[in-house]
């Protein structure tokens, strides 16, 4: 007697990384989304998932199972636990709210949303601290990944690990690009290791209610890979100074209500790498020198969101205006004629399952 189909639906929230000097270290979860509705009958003959898209990005998001960074990590999470395949009958429907190349955590959250489906697909019984090992086999910044899984405002830092556990043989891969061979198949990565365990940790800091979140996303992309690419491989002692001495202030300073527009803006200030990824976008320099608590009533900070090139501006209140200035100084300064506006909530459970 084959078994009923069964159906379960996975939402993923996008995610802001860095917030001034939190590089690599820092992550908030926001109000976009990446959601997946999966369908498994096991009364079909379908061996391979079947994927298809709607929303943003979809007519770049690969068909193929064995070439999509979701379903991959999806079929590593299962092989790292003895499940060599995918159970028959998978159908997923993606629907994606989350620009990409934008800072705003896309390949984060399809690598989270994988973890999710794979962990369902086998009914693994994972617990997310397990799965965020997994995760960091993948994508060894934990700051995206961490948000997104776990939801708010979030700390995180990953361990050293061995050269035997750095060694990713058969796991796909979020920022290398091909991220596995052209011909990557039901026959590549049949062997990956099970990821060391607590690789990564993380504490979620409060947000204050008051403190609204502004998301600027000019239309064009930039990849991790190139904004990774111009950043120095050392630092002098007095740019690392700043920045912790900033980032030590910043984490509390937004739990605070009301908060204080002097301390938070100074404490999102950055020498690490907003400096050096300027000419990755046009006018980025004069955005953030224009925009400040003395110009604009209710401006807390602003700052790239990620690796950019959307820009993320805390408030109280006096949203349009820093819209509106923001993206003029883009098209005057920077020659970007369009851009995109959101305002957002701090989403607190991270990513969810829920089953029909």
């Amino acid at each position: 007697m084959t078994s009923a189909a069964r159906k379960f639906t996975i939402k993923v929230p996008c995610t802001s990384s860095n917030i001034g000097p939190g590089f690599d270290v820092v992550g908030l979860s926001l109000s976009l989304y990446l959601t997946l509705r999966v369908t498994v009958d096991p009364s079909s003959t379908n061996t391979s998932p079947k994927l298809s898209y709607t929303g943003l990005g979809a007519e770049e998001a690969p068909l193929d199972a064995y070439k999509n960074l979701t379903t991959r990590t999806a079929l590593y999470v299962l092989r790292s636990n003895n499940v060599q395949a995918f159970p028959t009958g998978v159908d997923i429907q993606v629907h994606n709210e989350v620009p990409f190349g934008r800072g705003l955590g896309s390949s984060g959250a399809a690598v989270v949303a994988g973890l999710l489906l794979g962990n369902e697909l086998g009914q693994l019984n994972l617990q997310k601290d397990r799965l965020l090992d997994h995760a960091l086999m993948i994508e060894r910044h934990p700051d995206n990944v961490t948000a997104a899984l776990m939801g708010g405002f979030v700390g995180s830092y990953l361990l050293e690990l061995s050269p035997e556990e750095e060694e990713r043989r058969d796991v796909p891969l979020s920022e290398v690009i091909p991220e596995y061979p052209p011909n990557a198949s039901f026959d590549w990565g049949t062997n990956p290791p099970s990821p060391p365990h607590n690789i990564g940790h993380y504490i979620r800091f409060g947000w204050s209610p008051q403190i609204k979140v502004i998301a600027i996303i000019p239309d064009f992309q930039v990849s991790t890979a190139s904004a990774r690419s111009v950043l120095p491989q050392t630092y002098s002692k007095s740019d690392l100074i700043f920045n912790l001495q900033r980032l030590a202030v910043l984490t509390t300073a937004l739990t605070r209500t009301p908060p204080d527009p002097f301390l938070i803006y100074q404490a999102m200030q950055d020498k690490v790498h907003q400096p050096y990824r300027k000419n990755l976008i046009p006018g980025l320099p004069d955005v953030l020198a224009s925009v400040t608590p003395q110009s604009h009533k209710g401006l807390l900070g602003i700052c790239l969101s990620g690796a950019g090139p959307t820009i993320l501006a805390l408030a109280t209140e006096g949203e349009e205006r820093i819209v509106e200035d923001v993206v003029r100084t883009f098209r005057e300064k920077g020659g970007i004629e369009r851009c995109d506006a959101k305002v957002l909530k701090v989403t607190e459970e991270g990513a969810v399952v829920s089953y029909d």
